[in-house]
């Protein structure tokens, strides 16, 4: 293990004290294929598997293995008008389990999320009997405020080109707190506790993934 491995061990190892303190049940995985096979053991064969819109998840193979395996898939690209996204969300509330990177996690446990439709912070708030995040080592910052400058800043801009979104930050790389019709940051969401122990399982690898 090289200096920069054990470093992120070591961070990790940290935040996942402050991850247990808040009820959320927290891993720590050197490699995105490690990631995959514990993400994969804490999904029973055949439950419904629903997911947030999250590069972390394809990076790793893990919407592929779930796409492809022994799970009731809820096929979200499926829905092309806004009352078939209505109705693939509201299939995805009574899920086993909700697939999903963070934009951001402070060294204190918390996870921040920006949303536009807000459909994957809804999910992740609400519904499905586990919610299991994928978060690369990139993702880990100070504060709340880091927080939220890097889901605007960072993620924000990057989705907003992969969306073809009509925001100033798709043309200026940073956020303008828009109010544009495409706007990114709909709503911002601070997750700090879980009420029901576990039900929110973190996977921190060691890894940049995802923006």
């Amino acid at each position: 293990m090289g200096y920069k491995e054990e470093n992120y061990q070591n961070l990790s190892k940290s935040l996942i004290k402050k991850l247990e303190k808040r009820n959320f049940e927290g891993y720590y995985c050197q490699t995105a294929s490690e990631a995959l096979e514990l993400a994969l053991s804490l999904i029973p064969e055949g439950a419904s598997v629903t997911h947030g819109g999250s590069e972390s998840i394809k990076e790793i193979g893990l919407l592929d293995a779930i796409k492809n395996g022994n799970y009731q898939y809820i096929d979200r690209s499926l829905a092309k008008t806004h009352q078939e996204k209505r109705e693939v969300v509201a299939q995805g509330v009574l899920a086993h389990t909700f697939l999903t990177g963070t934009n951001a996690i402070t060294m204190s446990g918390e996870l921040v999320n920006i949303d536009g439709l807000s459909n994957r912070v809804a999910l992740m708030c609400f519904g499905p009997e586990q919610v299991i995040v994928i978060a690369g080592i990139n993702k880990v910052v100070s504060n709340v405020d880091a927080a939220i400058y890097r889901a605007q800043n960072v993620a924000a801009p990057i989705n907003a080109i992969r969306l073809n979104a009509k925001t100033p930050c798709y043309e200026t790389g940073n956020c303008a707190n828009c109010h544009s019709d495409d706007c990114m940051c709909v709503n911002i969401v601070t997750t700090r506790h879980s009420r029901i122990p576990g039900r929110i399982k973190v996977i921190l690898v060691g890894q940049n993934l995802g923006y």
